[in-house]
């Protein structure tokens, strides 16, 4: 088995909000691995003292753990639980139902002898390479398929360049996070339902020869800047190392039109070959 992984910052003057962390039991036959990007909150009050790097910290060492410990729980169980142990850590100190709570998107992975299990939560992506070289990317889509109303927002925003433009278009975006009625996007907060809503499977592990957690900001080699489909990613990646995919995201954001928004995100990578 190798394991290659990098997290980097957008900027070194902001914390990572990104987590990524790996387990491989010494006993072996078996592994973890959970990849969150954190949900940068606009400016302004959003009912936490500890901030985003804090909440992912906790939130993705509650799911490392207990996705590697307890294989009587499935990992969307498992989400909910390390969802409720956050949350235990700062309801007394927090405004958990303030909308713009710590959150983050979830890529979570596991395998023993007979299975690889995965689960994904909002933007960020995970790679399957079966044993025949093919690539499927397991992704949650629903961010990127907003209601047409929102869609028109959104252009006119980049159209107009407003502030106002951007900030309805910003406005309308978080009213689909987490939103009741089941017709916008999820992301793990302080609910621990919200884990129901995970994309998740499993597929045999005779099939499986190598995962790839991605944040977003990784993933914008294949998804925003079109230098290579999810088979090229992950490529790269075997080839050139975790770092190599980070460097060329961010040549090719320092290359591109200023951005409205982060011009460089934090970008995470975890590849994890099990064979």
């Amino acid at each position: 088995m190798r394991i290659d992984m990098v997290t980097e910052p957008g900027s070194p003057r902001r914390l990572n909000e990104d987590y990524m962390s790996a387990a491989v039991p010494a006993a072996g036959g078996g592994g973890a691995l959970v990849v969150l990007d954190g949900v940068t909150p606009p400016e302004g009050e959003d009912g936490c003292r500890h901030g985003v790097p804090w909440f992912v910290a906790r939130l993705g060492g509650a799911l490392l753990e207990l996705s590697g410990t307890r294989r009587d729980m499935s990992l969307a169980e498992c989400l909910g639980a390390a969802v409720v142990r956050t949350a235990d850590a700062h309801r007394d100190t927090c405004d958990l139902f303030h909308p713009r709570t710590p959150q983050a998107t979830v890529v979570a992975a596991r395998w023993d002898e007979e299975r690889v299990e995965h689960l994904v939560l909002s933007d960020s992506a995970l790679l399957l390479e079966t044993a025949d070289g093919a690539v499927h990317p397991l992704l949650d889509r629903r961010l990127a398929e907003l209601p047409a109303s929102v869609r028109a927002l959104r252009d006119r925003a980049r159209l107009t360049g407003q502030e106002s433009d951007r900030a309805a278009y910003v406005d309308a975006v978080e009213a689909l996070r987490n939103a009741p009625d089941g017709k916008g996007f999820y992301t793990a907060a302080a609910d621990p339902g919200v884990s129901a809503s995970a994309v998740t499977g499993s597929h045999s592990r005779s099939e499986v020869h190598a995962l790839l957690a991605a944040s977003d900001g990784a993933t914008r080699w294949t998804e925003t800047f079109h230098l290579g489909d999810w088979a090229g990613l992950l490529a790269l990646v075997r080839k050139e190392g975790a770092r190599a995919l980070v460097q060329r995201v961010r040549t090719a954001e320092s290359e591109s039109a200023p951005r409205r928004g982060k011009q460089h995100d934090d970008a995470t990578v975890l590849l994890a070959e099990l064979d």
